[in-house]
């Protein structure tokens, strides 16, 4: 495939599977292209997934100044990425920070977009789930060996994801991280944690302001019945201010779904189906 850069010249790891109907996957703040693997495959003959490395994170390029790291740049490296494919509209699967960069989309460049579902996230996050990204972000995790790792994310996360086998939480382990065999390492730049430090001292934005500007634009939510980032009470006031959003919350699973769950298919083929 050929090479894709952004205007600040960072090359952006993406890969392009199927036929049909686009379906434009974006991933959350420390996850690359990988994290939609899952849905490549299960969507398989049914739609074109077309899967996004934002900057600084997996094998797409680190900015040269971190203070690009942010939902509005993000943003635009998004719709130059569908300049650069000659997609005039796509079907945006935003997971966490990436349903960020889809908001973003729908205020300020929405005839781009065929519909959106959000995995995970909302207008409003929850203070815990706030607390413990600031906790981790831009610090290598104290494992030395994918044993270790493993077990240390099995501790954190098991019990939001308590169906997950032993192999499968080996292969996120390795999506996730760069693993060695004496080592461990982060899969992104870890000046985004300095980024997010410093953005979060500022006011928060108004993202139920952009949240309400997708009125026009068909739309899903999932929830992970185990989230500690998207409560139910914010996922009801999303619901209620638009009722006819798709919606889905989806058991065993923490932030996020997967995204090959039986309740998160169903309502993303609910959605393509409006495109």
């Amino acid at each position: 495939m050929k090479p894709f850069e952004t205007h600040d010249s960072l090359t952006l790891d993406y890969r392009i599977e199927g036929e049909g109907k686009p379906l434009l996957c974006l991933p959350g703040l420390t996850r690359d292209l990988h994290d939609f693997s899952e849905l490549a495959t299960a969507m398989r003959g049914e739609a074109q997934v077309i899967r996004l490395t934002q900057r600084g994170r997996g094998k797409s390029g680190w900015a040269a100044d971190y203070r690009s790291y942010n939902i509005v740049q993000e943003a635009r490296d998004v719709l130059e990425f569908m300049d650069f494919l000659g997609l005039e509209k796509a079907t945006i699967i935003g997971s966490s920070r990436g349903g960020f960069n889809a908001m973003i989309l729908a205020a300020t460049a929405p005839e781009r977009l065929s519909g959106v579902l959000l995995n995970d996230i909302g207008p409003e996050l929850a203070q815990n789930g706030i607390d413990k990204i600031k906790d981790y972000i831009g610090k290598p995790p104290p494992a030395r060996n994918i044993d270790e790792l493993v077990q240390g994310m099995m501790a954190d996360m098991g019990a939001d994801f308590p169906d997950l086998s032993a192999a499968k939480w080996e292969e996120l382990a390795r999506r996730w991280f760069k693993v060695s065999e004496n080592r461990v390492e982060l899969n992104y730049d870890p000046a985004i944690g300095k980024a997010l430090h410093e953005q979060a001292q500022a006011p928060p934005p108004d993202l139920w302001g952009l949240f309400d500007l997708m009125e026009d634009v068909p739309l899903a939510l999932l929830r992970g019945e185990n989230s500690n980032l998207l409560s139910r009470e914010i996922a009801a006031e999303m619901q209620a201010r638009h009722p006819d959003m798709l919606y889905a919350e989806v058991p065993n699973r923490g932030h996020i779904p997967l995204l090959d769950e039986p309740e998160s298919l169903e309502t993303i083929r609910k959605l393509l189906a409006l495109a």
